[in-house]
């Protein structure tokens, strides 16, 4: 995992004020690593750079492109210091300066503005944006898409890159759920010191795939119970909780009961119970859950105290939660943004719309953690977020595949089994979610098509 900063400027002012490293320096270094992704395939540049640094950093790629066809755009003249010196070096060594984007270009870059965007962008900005979108051509975005704020939002819109090339660090903004159609891919630039000297202490921190950490078995005098027992209640709609059954097997788990008042057929591998089994490691609750069960049958299963639990679903609307929050430890709770608006509500922290939680997850995430810090939050999402106190992890690696009725309850049956193997709730909550990220991406049809069992055969084979 890589940290995560809101803001890097500090970073930039630690290199000049301990490693003797001047703007002009950095810039060069931002500028070689916009050169590195510029493919050899490439051979028409457009580059449009605004009137400060972000455009300084564009000027000066334009000008070490040299065996290429640039094209340079400056909509908004230079007001910085460094873009009048860079558009200087540029002119000098005879940079093609043009008054259009008209054309067709292989590479469109976009360095208008920088990921220190505090306001909406004028009908000038919009519309050239608007006019660069629709062009053809790979895009390049220069530390972030332009008009992406520092929360991470469109403002009102943004530059849709195929690519972004970020300098220094990673920024927060660059992996919020409304951002994620804008970036594509990201990079990182070095900005002339290693990572470890650039990057100073968060608390935040973005998922890699390789911290993943499979609950592969290693014991070879095992049995069942040495993999822990899961209870998953279902409820009102049994299908979700045993969606959740079957991916806590596959994950894992030594063995599953559904818990149910009325029986009914399960697959054969699940066992099957009408009250709370004994000598079980974990509890999930709240797939499907509905209303069929008053607060005092769900208390008998809310209220074991040593057992780790996972909550999920129907149970965030429930004013019974808020007991739970105070009195149980060992606690994994995955609401999505509907069921985390109802939660916020409930514990009295916010009454939101989900538009003002979706541009605004880390800040609401971030105030529920301190307030419950018993609990490991995982706040689904495009990105995923998963917070424990003050940290917070970033899982950006889910795709569209995901989106779908069931995914869901498979995740919980991830965290779940991993609950019930003895992880602690935190790391069950991050290998759960990179583990059912990359079992979605492994999937190789049509994007559309993914069921629940697929994403459960796939969590065989990561």
């Amino acid at each position: 995992m890589v940290p995560l900063f809101e803001d890097v400027s500090r970073l930039d002012a630690k290199c000049y004020e301990e490693f003797y490293m001047s703007e002009d320096l950095l810039m060069e270094h931002a500028a070689l690593g916009l050169k590195d992704a510029v493919l050899d395939e490439f051979q028409s540049v457009l580059i449009v750079s605004g009137a400060g640094n972000n455009g300084a950093d564009g000027i000066a790629l334009s000008r070490l492109l040299g065996d290429k066809d640039v094209s340079l755009y400056l909509p908004f003249g230079t007001k910085s210091d460094m873009a009048k010196l860079q558009l200087q070096r540029a002119k000098s060594v005879g940079v093609k300066i043009v008054d259009s984007i008209d054309g067709e270009f292989d590479l469109i870059v976009d360095a208008i503005f920088g990921s220190g965007l505090s306001r909406e962008l004028n009908q000038d900005a919009i519309k050239l944006i608007e006019r660069l979108n629709k062009k053809k051509g790979f895009k390049l975005s220069c530390d972030i898409p332009s008009g992406i704020d520092l929360k991470g939002n469109p403002s009102p819109i943004a530059f849709i890159a195929d690519l972004t090339v970020t300098m220094g660090g990673y920024k927060e903004a660059l992996f919020s759920d409304m951002a994620k159609d804008f970036v594509g891919e990201i990079k990182r630039a070095n900005l002339g010191v290693s990572n470890s000297l650039y990057e100073d202490k968060s608390d935040t921190f973005l998922l890699e795939k390789s911290d993943l950490i499979l609950p592969i078995r290693v014991k070879k005098n095992s049995h069942k119970g040495d993999f822990g027992h899961l209870c998953v209640v279902a409820g009102k709609m049994p299908g979700a909780g045993i969606i959740s059954a079957r991916a806590a097997l596959a994950f894992g788990a030594g063995k599953v009961t559904v818990v149910e008042n009325e029986p009914y057929e399960i697959p054969y591998e699940l066992m099957q119970s009408s009250h709370l089994p004994s000598k079980i490691t974990a509890i999930a609750i709240g797939m499907g859950l509905g209303n069929r069960y008053d607060d005092e049958y769900l208390s008998g299963f809310l209220f074991q105290d040593e057992i780790a639990m996972l909550i999920d679903a129907d149970l965030f609307y429930n004013p019974i939660i808020k007991k739970v929050l105070q009195k149980k430890e060992n606690l994994v709770l995955t609401p999505h943004p509907r069921e985390f608006v109802e939660l916020l509500k409930i514990t009295g922290i916010a009454d939101i719309s989900i538009d003002e939680l979706q541009k605004n997850r880390l800040r609401y995430v971030r105030e529920f953690s301190s307030r419950y810090q018993n609990a490991t939050l995982l706040l689904k999402g495009a990105n995923v977020i998963i917070s424990q106190k003050e940290k917070i992890f970033i899982n950006p690696h889910g795709t569209n595949v995901l989106s779908k009725g069931g995914s869901g309850d498979v995740l919980s049956g991830m965290i779940s089994a991993l609950l019930a193997q003895g992880y602690s709730a935190l790391d069950s909550a991050i290998n759960g979610s990179l583990a059912h990220s990359l079992a979605g991406a492994s999937y190789s049809k049509n994007n559309y098509s993914l069921t629940p069992l697929d994403l459960i055969e796939a969590i065989k084979s990561i």
